[in-house]
């Protein structure tokens, strides 16, 4: 119904950057807001931006503020985010998030998760 797919992952070296991207798909009739979250090898997943569909209020975690970019654009239901300063730490999976979707001929409204791209910064 609702499909997030990532790409854009990869191995990096500390100090360099990367872009990930997350399409969102289905019959999408609105999407509140649109996050990208992480979670590292032994660690609980964690919010790394948020982006509101509606003001594009944007909230960083502190660990990435300075560094990293969220934006949203070009086509419809696409996220962006950009990293940059790379650090080691920042080494996990991605995970794009859409929160209160809803779809066409339906009143429900989800949260949809994309499967995660791999993002690995070597020292």
């Amino acid at each position: 119904q609702v499909q997030l797919a990532e790409s854009g992952g990869g191995l990096v070296q500390a100090g360099g950057s990367q872009r990930l991207s997350c399409a969102a798909s289905g019959r999408i009739f609105s999407i509140n807001s649109m996050a990208w979250y992480r979670q590292a090898p032994g660690k609980q997943r964690e919010l790394v931006a948020v982006i509101s569909n509606w003001n594009s209020t944007v909230t960083y975690a502190d660990s990435v503020k300075g560094r990293f970019t969220i934006s949203k654009g070009g086509a419809k239901n696409m996220l962006y985010l950009q990293m940059d300063s790379l650090k080691p730490e920042d080494t996990a999976v991605y995970y794009c998030n859409a929160a209160g979707v809803r779809v066409y001929d339906s009143d429900y409204a989800g949260d949809y998760w994309g499967q995660g791209t791999q993002v690995t910064v070597s020292s």
